[in-house]
């Protein structure tokens, strides 16, 4: 149980609003969306949330699906939930990696690289996930590593330079390496 992800969730006016009711029955969409006056859409996209928080867990019913409160969670006491027993380099780690999550799928749709980003940081990390695509202790062509480089975007040569201005690729007489 991810404290922070409930609390974020546990934010919004419209899924506590979600919650209340389920505290009632478990409920479909349209009669949470018919009772608190909102779109379908719109108590999907809360229920999404609730459910990817693990408040709120789904059965299907015949047509529908049924929404409940994960009751567990409710029976943790405050004390509880503000514990956070990671230490700060797993916090740390954590929170790298959803950087770097958010950072891809920006960055790239369908594995497909959209745009160079201009800040190092970012740029790094749309390198790092480019040059997975090359074998350690294999050497590449210049050709070779163009190709591979255009699957991900048309601007090979800039790529292929900053993967060696990077340390992620070396180049020796023409011929590259993933290091």
């Amino acid at each position: 149980m991810n404290s922070i992800e409930i609390f974020k969730c546990l934010a919004d006016k419209s899924r506590l609003r979600i919650v209340n009711s389920l505290m009632i029955e478990p409920m479909y969409v349209e009669l949470l969306a018919e009772r608190l006056d909102l779109s379908t859409s719109t108590v999907s996209f809360h229920l999404k949330k609730l459910m990817d928080a693990n408040i709120v867990s789904s059965r299907k019913e015949q047509y529908y699906t049924v929404y409940n409160l994960n009751e567990g969670i409710f029976t943790v006491s405050l004390g509880e939930l503000v514990q956070d027993c990671r230490s700060e380099g797993e916090i740390s780690d954590q929170r790298e990696d959803e950087y770097r999550e958010q950072v891809i799928a920006s960055f790239f749709k369908y594995d497909k690289l959209h745009s160079l980003p201009v800040q190092k940081m970012k740029r790094r990390i749309v390198l790092e996930k480019i040059v997975k695509s090359f074998e350690r202790d294999r050497t590449y062509t210049e050709k070779e590593v163009n190709l591979i480089i255009a699957d991900f975007h048309e601007d090979f040569c800039t790529i292929r330079r900053d993967l060696v201005g990077f340390n992620l690729m070396e180049r020796k007489r023409g011929v590259y390496r993933r290091i």
